[in-house]
């Protein structure tokens, strides 16, 4: 199985989740994980304006960019997204508007794909952003699997069932956070097989 892990994350809680999901994916025994945060396109200005923001920024330089090729290699992606405005970040837009070739050549077909995501107050936007997200995956003819109510351990982080949100930043992150995250990541892996398996 390969297992992409495509992040943006201007502060470093969607890093940490993507971390996370890294973790998760290995510990099922999985070596081909790959963890790739999609590039910053801010300006500037913007970025050095916000102190987390700025010391996140130089802090992540040495991942590997988010490429197409990414893409077409995973056979489950994973992502972790922030919202803006109850939408996708412009930075992720722009990465699946390069997508185009790809889906035009079904290449992004039957991809298994998961979400999650953060915002800074529990209403702000979570369930919209990750709906947006997996608008962009049924057009790539992509399999969602959502985390839904399949265990327990998600309604203690809120019960979001399509995937894992959380809000105030990275320093709200816990130990449940983070059982939370490897479920979902594990149904997203365990569903990927089952594909897989189905169509060799």
């Amino acid at each position: 199985m390969n297992i992409a892990i495509i992040y943006y994350s201007a502060t470093g809680t969607n890093h940490k989740m993507a971390e996370w999901a890294t973790e998760a994916a290995k510990s099922e025994g999985t070596n081909d994980v790959r963890l790739r945060r999609i590039k910053e396109t801010a300006p500037k200005e913007a970025i050095e304006s916000n102190d987390d923001w700025k010391k996140h920024h130089q802090a992540t330089q040495d991942i590997e960019v988010a490429e197409l090729g990414d893409l077409e290699w995973a056979d489950a992606i994973i992502f972790s997204i922030p919202t803006r405005y109850g939408n996708l970040p412009s930075q992720v837009q722009a990465f699946f508007d390069t997508t185009g070739g790809l889906w035009s050549q079904g290449k992004l077909v039957n991809k298994v794909v998961s979400g999650m995501t953060s915002a800074q107050n529990p209403h702000g936007g979570q369930e919209t952003t990750l709906l947006s997200l997996y608008k962009s995956m049924y057009h790539w003819g992509a399999i969602v699997a959502a985390p839904g109510y399949t265990s327990e351990e998600l309604f203690k982080t809120g019960g979001n069932p399509y995937g894992f949100s959380t809000d105030g930043g990275v320093e709200n992150l816990d130990e449940k956070s983070k059982t939370s995250i490897a479920h979902q990541v594990k149904r997203a892996i365990n569903i990927a097989e089952c594909i897989k398996k189905g169509m060799s």
